[in-house]
């Protein structure tokens, strides 16, 4: 099964390109992507197969076909096959965005194919949530039309609520049954009352993505995607996933009292309401969606009871609805393709102009209709006898079937029927790919018919699971019960006489239309959007002080409640004040510089004196015998001062009174607050630990990678992938930064203007300095004696990071550091010449350097990072051991050095030009 969602993938990404080349000419060549997946699961029932996904958190690929997925297969691979042969000639051959399309309704075919298939249920919500996404981009199709943006979003919004509901359920009974296998929760299902919850969140899930009230609201709306995306996701493949998840768990929870309680009464009513809405719609396709929209109430009542008898009727209208449904969309399409139009009301003589398309839908329309000999007739039959135990649900899908009757009937007069005063509508003909679909599903309604004794008896094994299996249920053209067949008479008189009184029957609906759930949809968005506006509005006020505030509120009050209602830990620690003579003299140092902080009112001094605080932090690592740390901190702490003081040029000297600033005294009683519950959380966790710490064993395997430093065999060894993944982080979050100051290009030759000569006439190193009255001799004396030596320090430190103190993030803010003094010294023109890469470039070059390092060790069969290593002796540095370990510390020397060069340019820089004039 891998392989065949593998292979959606890569049909995926390649459709695009293959639309370039082919044209829609690729739908065809796409279509043998799902035809293939259908040939290969026919035939290999029960097929199960399981991975290793993460082993650690019990997570697997599980994947199981049996007789329930084999039916879901079979749709969503045949219609999904059928359904992008129709697009090679339902689109135009200059239609936009058709390599998008095509992508993801491929991508949405194997998405659908995952969930259908999955054994698990956590891979089932991945999927899950695939199809959301997937079925998102294909009701947008038209990014330039707002009916299909909005439809889109709302789609969207209501499934993924639904999703995320549902997630905590599935979770919630995975634990429950201490396995997410559901082949095994079915086998097995968990008790209690937690479950009882789950489920109500799990019937949110399954009820909104198919579409039950109080959910129906977004499958109208998204009729304003393609017609052949409203065949396959809206009558086929994934409004069908709810009722799956329905199907797949009602043999382990159709007896719980919650699981009836829910899904019968919402399927009831989501087929009466939608049915008798279908009845005043001029456009067909969303007549059609009306009438899905009421089957699927009507497949909710069937897998919701519980029962065997009604499960086996609910799997025969299921193949039944995806058949002449799908048709019925498709027949719309072509409709819509050779006239023009979609109003009923416009509509006429169709029967006569395009004779087989009546005929392919007068045969799909009456499997629709429940009238025999067809599919829909059988199911019909089955779902009322397996509901006469239940005479109160029976009246209800009877009259859920006389409105089907009606709408149907509604449906086909107004596409093919002549109508009074309209002259013939005028058509185009209809090329072979377009008619061939339909007509061979509505062809199947019929063939199926005659085969639904066989078909019920392969969907045993799948209904036998279920404790309470029901009456007796004969699935077949006709089961010989008369009671079933007098209800399918009453049915379709009824619907035929509703069909004829069909004004009246609209000028009714319409007046009685007061509020539907759309109205409430719109309603309860436009609510959040306003409370929003007014939370924004109360917390957003765009004051650092006014959020940091919040934020440490919000931790010290956490750390309050956790300890006064969490139960006081009783502490028995052994605490020593100090352990060198030096740490009481750098923590005093420390607290001095945090109260002077209080009182100082000047940006400047401000900086200098957070620095303080930072640099005496650097110093109790040090102390405390951790000199990379040190290093690092101390490092960081000088290019946070550079970038402070290039910022503060731009500000007042003190800042201005503010009327709506903290009280000092709350400010301080927050500060000391924080900082007891920070200090006195750290000690709980250290009093609370119970397994050994880390820190013992990392000396052996720093000895085992080849290096002396254990903090630098931590970051480059034996947590590469992290240290990775948190260098990535740090470039795009200083990319973010540096581009929302100032919006504007970046090239390769920024600032790279020639710099005034000097009086005599020569330009040499430096000789790009500021104008008269900004320089500072101080500056390019320390910028003329310690450029080069910092260089130098910044590759050493790189050279010898696995060894010894250092590594390539100090390096590189080394190396920046020497930048930095550069740009001071001479402006923004030195800061091009000691800088004439493009900050981006370097960026970029460090990061693939160290991926690729990583990728390529790890692609080798060994660890990543970890390729190759030699041990060298150096004159004047000693012996180094390198590897490929260096060439990602190197990665990581250019990418700070980028990201410093950027800040100076963007911070700087730009400044300087600002500051300058046009």
């Amino acid at each position: 099964m891998e392989p065949l969602l593998i292979l959606h993938a890569v049909a995926a990404m390649c459709a695009p390109a293959l639309v370039r080349v082919m044209g829609r000419g690729a739908f065809t060549v796409l279509a043998a992507v799902p035809a293939l997946a259908l040939v290969f699961t026919a035939g290999r029932v029960p097929y199960e197969h399981t991975r290793a996904w993460a082993p650690q958190l019990g997570l697997e690929l599980a994947f199981r076909v049996d007789e329930l997925s084999a039916l879901m297969v079979t749709l969503v691979t045949g219609i999904g096959a059928l359904v992008l042969w129709y697009c090679s000639r339902y689109f135009g051959p200059d239609a936009q965005g058709l390599g998008r399309f095509a992508g993801v309704l491929v991508a949405f075919a194997g998405a659908m194919l995952g969930l259908v298939v999955a054994d698990d249920l956590l891979l089932l919500y991945v999927f899950w949530e695939l199809t959301t996404v997937f079925s998102y981009l294909l009701i947008g199709y038209d990014p330039e039309s707002r009916a299909s943006r909005v439809a889109a979003m709302q789609a969207l919004t209501v499934t993924t609520l639904g999703g995320l509901a549902m997630l905590a359920g599935l979770v919630i009974i995975g634990q429950a049954a201490g396995t997410y296998r559901i082949s095994r929760i079915v086998a097995d299902p968990p008790q209690g009352g937690m479950v009882v919850t789950a489920l109500v969140l799990v019937l949110a899930g399954a009820l909104a993505k198919s579409a039950i009230f109080p959910f129906s609201l977004w499958l109208p709306g998204a009729m304003a995607a393609p017609t052949p995306v409203s065949a396959y996701l809206h009558a086929a493949a994934m409004v069908k996933a709810g009722i799956y998840l329905l199907a797949r768990l009602g043999p382990a929870f159709g007896d719980v009292a919650v699981w009836r309680l829910v899904a019968v009464p919402l399927g009831l009513a989501t087929m009466l309401m939608a049915g008798w809405r279908a009845l005043r719609e001029t456009d067909l396709k969303r007549l059609l969606a009306y009438g899905t929209v009421s089957q699927l109430g009507f497949l909710t009542v069937l897998f919701g009871a519980g029962t065997g008898a009604a499960a086996l009727a609910g799997v025969a209208m299921l193949l039944a609805h995806a058949l002449f449904k799908a048709a019925l969309f498709l027949v719309v399409g072509i409709v819509d393709h050779a006239t023009g139009t979609r109003d009923l009301t416009v509509l006429s003589g169709l029967r006569t102009t395009m004779p087989w398309v009546c005929a392919a839908s007068v045969l799909a329309a009456a499997s629709m209709a429940g009238l025999p000999p067809l599919l829909g007739f059988a199911g019909k039959e089955a779902a009322f006898e397996s509901l006469l135990h239940d005479p109160l649900v029976l009246a209800g899908v009877v009259l859920g079937s006389l409105l089907t009757v009606a709408y149907t009937a509604r449906f086909l007069w107004g596409a093919f029927a002549a109508k009074p005063g309209l002259p013939p509508t005028p058509v185009r003909p209809t090329p072979a790919p377009m008619f061939t679909p339909p007509a061979l599903l509505s062809v199947l309604g019929l063939a199926t018919a005659f085969t639904a004794s066989w078909y019920g008896a392969a969907m045993t094994p799948y209904t036998a699971t279920y404790p309470d299996h029901g009456p007796e249920v004969h699935l077949a053209l006709w089961s010989g019960a008369l009671t079933p067949l007098a209800l399918s008479a009453v049915a379709l008189a009824g619907g035929i006489a509703l069909f004829l009184i069909r004004e009246p029957v609209a000028r009714l609906g319409a007046s009685l239309h007061v509020l539907d759930a759309a109205q409430l949809y719109w309603a309860f968005m436009r609510g959040v959007d306003r409370n929003a506006t007014i939370l924004t509005g109360l917390l957003q006020r765009g004051s650092l002080p006014a959020y940091l505030t919040l934020a440490l509120a919000v931790m010290a009050a956490t750390g309050c409640f956790s300890f006064l209602y969490g139960g006081a830990p009783v502490l028995d620690l052994d605490v020593t004040a100090w352990a060198r003579p030096e740490q009481p003299v750098i923590g005093a140092v420390l607290v001095a510089g945090a109260v002077a902080l209080l009182f100082v009112r000047g940006h400047i001094l401000l900086a200098l004196m957070a620095g303080v605080t930072g640099y005496g932090a650097a110093l109790l690592f040090l102390v405390h015998g951790s000199p990379d740390l040190a290093l690092t901190q101390f490092l960081a702490e000088t290019l946070s001062l550079v970038m402070f003081a290039l910022v503060l040029r731009r500000l007042p000297v003190s800042p201005e009174r503010d009327s709506a600033r903290v009280p000092f005294g709350l400010r301080l009683g927050l500060g000391l607050v924080t900082g007891v519950v920070a200090a006195g959380a750290g000690m709980v966790a250290l009093h609370e630990r119970t397994a050994v710490p880390v820190g013992t064993q990392l000396a052996a395997a720093a000895e085992r990678a080849g290096a002396t430093n254990i903090v630098s065999a931590l970051l480059v060894d034996i947590r590469a992938w992290d240290t990775l993944g948190e260098s990535s982080v740090i470039i795009v979050l200083t990319l973010g930064v540096t581009s929302l100051v100032f919006l504007r290009r970046r090239t390769f030759s920024l600032e790279r203007e020639d710099a005034a000569p000097l009086l005599d006439g020569r330009t040499h190193w430096l000789s790009a300095t500021l104008p008269a009255g900004q320089r500072s001799v101080i500056f390019e004396i320390v910028a003329r004696l310690t450029f080069h030596t910092m260089l130098l320090l910044s590759v050493f430190l790189l050279l010898t990071g696995h060894g010894r103190v250092g590594g390539g993030f100090a390096g590189g803010i080394v190396a920046g550091l020497a930048v930095a003094v550069r740009y001071l010294a001479g402006g923004r023109y030195e800061l091009a010449r000691a800088l004439p890469v493009n900050a981006g470039v370097l960026i970029g070059v460090g990061l693939t350097l160290s991926v690729c390092c990583a990728l390529i060790g790890w692609g080798a069969g060994g660890d990543a990072l970890r390729m190759l290593a030699a041990d060298v002796t150096l004159p004047l540095v000693g012996t180094l051991h390198l590897s490929t370990v260096l060439l990602f510390d190197f990665g990581i020397y250019l990418s700070v050095v980028g990201m410093v060069g950027d800040v100076l340019r963007s911070l700087g820089a730009e400044l300087d030009r600002q500051m300058e004039g046009p």
